[in-house]
């Protein structure tokens, strides 16, 4: 999703005490920055303008979530969700890190030491051409990047309204050995799979008639 340059989003990510701009430091320490370190953590791929992450996190207070996404612009206004939320229940900010990085180098934040529990992705680029796909967030190439950090018993909730990616993410997942819980093409009418929360493309698609496809994955190291 492309979005216009905004002066402000880096002036306001540098003052705010919830983003961090130096995210290789913090590799494998990064529990230490949450005032709760014993709870779980979850990251958040691609958290566009906070849409998503802003409601989890301020209904989860006792769980650590970190976000990422590689544009300033987006995280500016994904900063300003959180807060917005927060405000709005009369809770402070302390389970939740915002971070600028490329997903494809995500080795460079994380380790098994981090022991992250859960990875959301949301509506990420499809990249539909052949020689493209390598950059999808569910390729295989990232999924093997995903199980050098994550907890072996850990899950990957990921949704999408694209009918291609969705089908060859499903392959994905098997061929580097993560196991299919749960999967639905039609999030919508799928009572108990999980307590969703609608993003603004989400609402989007549905209003277009467009499907929404889900599925839960957890890593097959913990049996």
């Amino acid at each position: 999703m492309r979005i216009r340059f905004k002066a402000w989003a880096r002036p306001e990510l540098e003052a705010s005490e919830f983003y961090i701009d130096n995210p290789e430091e913090y590799k494998g320490k990064w529990r230490e920055k949450f005032k709760n370190k014993s709870n779980p953590l979850y990251l958040e791929l691609g958290c566009g303008k906070g849409g998503f992450i802003s409601q989890t996190a301020v209904n989860n207070l006792d769980i650590n979530y970190i976000a990422i996404d590689l544009v300033d612009a987006m995280l500016g206004l994904a900063k300003r969700k959180v807060e917005e939320e927060f405000h709005n229940q009369n809770k402070n900010i302390e389970n939740i890190y915002l971070t600028r990085y490329d997903i494809e180098r995500i080795l460079n934040i994380f380790d098994k030491n981090d022991n992250i529990e859960r990875i959301y992705i949301n509506f990420c680029n499809p990249w539909p051409r052949g020689k493209h796909k390598k950059k999808r967030l569910t390729h295989t190439r990232q999924l093997e990047k995903y199980k050098e950090f994550l907890n072996d018993d850990a899950e990957i909730y990921f949704k999408t309204d694209d009918d291609e990616l969705f089908n060859e993410s499903i392959t994905y997942f098997k061929q580097t050995g993560f196991k299919i819980e749960k999967c639905t093409y039609d999030l919508a009418n799928e009572e108990n799979f999980w307590d969703n929360i609608e993003t603004e493309h989400e609402k989007m698609f549905k209003e277009q008639g467009i499907k929404i496809k889900a599925l839960i994955a957890r890593n097959g190291i913990g049996g």
